[in-house]
């Protein structure tokens, strides 16, 4: 199945608030556990979230990773006023901090960043550079870098069974979010040469879901 490419952003008030509503526990602890997996329960330094949304990624790595700062950046205005919104509802004001800009010529506080994570972001992405440009510039020698982001299934009919198996209590807005990033998404095979083009060889990709897969490693 050839890929279907999405809008980029989710700037609309109602969408952003379907998403920040929606449960993603499962997705999410998912995303702290592998990074727990490849990188070990002490992680430290200043994160740099690429794509954060409402920030629900950002409030679980700081609180699995006391001793690292999130710098979360998102080209949505809406998303992000919800990001602080839940991060002074937890009074974590002091260990996350958001930024509005666009990829990859964003104005952020640090040239480098420690860490580099990202979720669900890169299928928005009408060009896939933006965000391995990104993970290139604003990272360093030994910098962390753990991507995930949904995987396109083969064809039609599996997106619908995913869609149901995963979405089918959703909202309407979220359920057809969902699918059409289903349809953007990209696969492991397409990735590869991304990652080669931007000086991205040492980092490995690995499915490890029947809807997700991630690249990760040290640079």
């Amino acid at each position: 199945m050839q890929r279907i490419p999405e809008p980029e952003l989710m700037d609309e008030p109602e969408q952003a608030l379907a998403y920040a509503h929606a449960d993603f526990s499962e997705p999410h602890n998912h995303f702290i556990n592998l990074i727990r997996e490849r990188f070990g329960n002490v992680l430290s330094g200043t994160v740099l979230d690429l794509g954060c949304g409402p920030g629900d990624i950002c409030r679980r790595f700081v609180t699995a990773f006391p001793q690292c700062h999130v710098h979360g950046i998102d080209g949505s205005s809406a998303m992000l006023e919800l990001g602080r919104t839940d991060t002074a509802t937890h009074k974590l004001g002091n260990r996350i901090d958001y930024f509005l800009g666009y990829l990859p010529e964003a104005d952020l506080p640090l040239k480098n960043y420690d860490i580099l994570v990202s979720n669900s972001l890169l299928h928005h992405l009408k060009d896939p550079a933006t965000l391995w440009k990104s993970i290139r510039d604003y990272s360093r020698p030994g910098s962390i870098v753990f991507i995930m982001d949904l995987l396109r299934p083969e064809n039609r009919n599996k997106a619908e069974y995913l869609l149901r198996e995963y979405a089918d209590n959703e909202p309407e807005i979220l359920r057809k979010d969902f699918f059409n990033s289903l349809l953007a998404a990209y696969r492991p095979e397409e990735v590869r040469p991304q990652l080669n083009q931007y000086g991205l060889e040492s980092l490995h990709i690995e499915i490890v879901s029947d809807r997700h897969f991630i690249v990760y490693g040290t640079l």
